[in-house]
Formats: C-alpha cells, sequence, structure tokens
C-alpha cells in the first residue's frame, strides 16, 4: 500500500493521474496531430507572419506596443501568481489556522493531509511563476532583435533578424502558454481539499477545457477558415 504521510492509496493515484493530465495535455498541444494543429501550433505561423509584415511596416510603433503588451501579460501573471504563492505558504505555515479553516468549511480537519493538499497547488503555481519570468524576459530579447530589423526592407540582414525575432516570439509564447496551463490545473487541484474524487473530476474538467480550447474552439475555427 502506497501511503504519503496522512494521505493513503487512492490519494497518491489521484495525484498522478493529474500530474499526468497536465504534462500529457501540455504534450499533445505541443505535438498535435499533423491533421489537426492545436490553437498554439497555428499561432507560430502567424507570428511568423507577423514578423514579415513588421518588415515593410513603417513606422513600427505598432509593433512595438503588441510587444510591450505581450510582457505586461507576463508580469501581471507571474505577480498574480507570487501572491498566490505567499498566501499557500502562509497556510502551510500555520497549521491551527489550516484546521480553523477546514473546520469552518467542512473539510477534514487534518492539518498535515491539507498542507500537502495547498503543496499541490503551490507546486502548479511555482512552475507558473518560473515560465512567465521565462517568458518576460524572452519577449524582452525579442524586442532588442526586432530593433536590430534594418529600416531598410532591401537589406540582406533583414529578413534574418526579422525571422529570427519570431522565432523568439514563438519560444515566449510557448513558455507563457506553458505557464497558463500550470494556473488552469492549480485551480483544478483545489478539488482535492475535498477529496480524491473531486480531484479526479476536477482534473477532467480542466483537462477537457484546455482540449476544448486548443482543438474545437471557435478561436481555432477562425484561425483556420477566417472568418
Amino acid at each position: 500500500m502506497i501511503n504519503i504521510g496522512p494521505l493513503g492509496t487512492i490519494d497518491a493515484l489521484c495525484v498522478a493521474l493529474t500530474l499526468f493530465a497536465w504534462a500529457g495535455i501540455g504534450w499533445l498541444i505541443e505535438h498535435p496531430p499533423a491533421g489537426r494543429p492545436s490553437v498554439s501550433i497555428l499561432m507560430k505561423e502567424y507570428r511568423r507572419e507577423w514578423m514579415r509584415q513588421f518588415l515593410t511596416r513603417q513606422p513600427r510603433i505598432f509593433d512595438a506596443s503588441i510587444i510591450d503588451s505581450l510582457r505586461q501579460g507576463t508580469a501581471f501573471f507571474a505577480s498574480a501568481s507570487l501572491i498566490a504563492i505567499g498566501g499557500g505558504i502562509a497556510l502551510i505555515g500555520n497549521p491551527t489556522a489550516v484546521v480553523g479553516l477546514a473546520k469552518d468549511l467542512t473539510l477534514p480537519a487534518d492539518a498535515t493531509g491539507l498542507q500537502l493538499r495547498v503543496l499541490l497547488v503551490i507546486m502548479f503555481l511555482a512552475n507558473a511563476v518560473l515560465k512567465f519570468i521565462w517568458s518576460n524576459r524572452l519577449f524582452g530579447y525579442c524586442a532588442v532583435m526586432m530593433a536590430a530589423v534594418p529600416n531598410d526592407p532591401a537589406d540582406p540582414m533583414a529578413p534574418h533578424r526579422a525571422a529570427q525575432a519570431g522565432e523568439l516570439n514563438i519560444t515566449a509564447a510557448k513558455s507563457f502558454n506553458r505557464g497558463l496551463h500550470s494556473i488552469y490545473f492549480a485551480l483544478g487541484s483545489l478539488g482535492w481539499l475535498l477529496g480524491p474524487y473531486v480531484l479526479v473530476a476536477t482534473t477532467l474538467l480542466t483537462s477537457a477545457v484546455l482540449l476544448r480550447r486548443e482543438f474545437a474552439s471557435e478561436s481555432r475555427k477562425v484561425m483556420l477558415h477566417g472568418v
């Protein structure tokens, strides 16, 4: 029998399912079937096309404002995740408050078990913070690379520099998407507070939402076929 402190076999299996779903869906989104690309994959070509149009756009203030808004988005999510992590750590560090909260919410009043459940949420949030920070930095690199593109589209280095900026943009977006997926599963893992079977249900719901948005959403139809 598997035991994780106060947690038993069912809890361990349900947590393993959550981690498997998180990793598996992330891999599927980034490596979809050839005949059914995900939204993330479709956006790659649009980002490359953005840089091709960027070459001849004068002035390039519009492009700079887009990059700035993307960096602001990553900074916002990183800050929000850090605040949530701080709240989770404070909850773990005060077992009395944890037990009191559990009793108020009619949850299992086992301090160690509740702390482990909160720890799972913190782990997802910590991964999200790392991804958002790296994404922010990569968007910064992309902005510098865009600034290095010659103003003259006929310059032989212009297409090469624009292509480099496009690939940096794609890599930054990949990290940002990974951070968002961790946020989704952090929210889903809150179901564990109500028990392992609720965790399974919230994991399946989270997985379904992510899969729908990447493979069956209206936005995907627009990207594929237009309006």
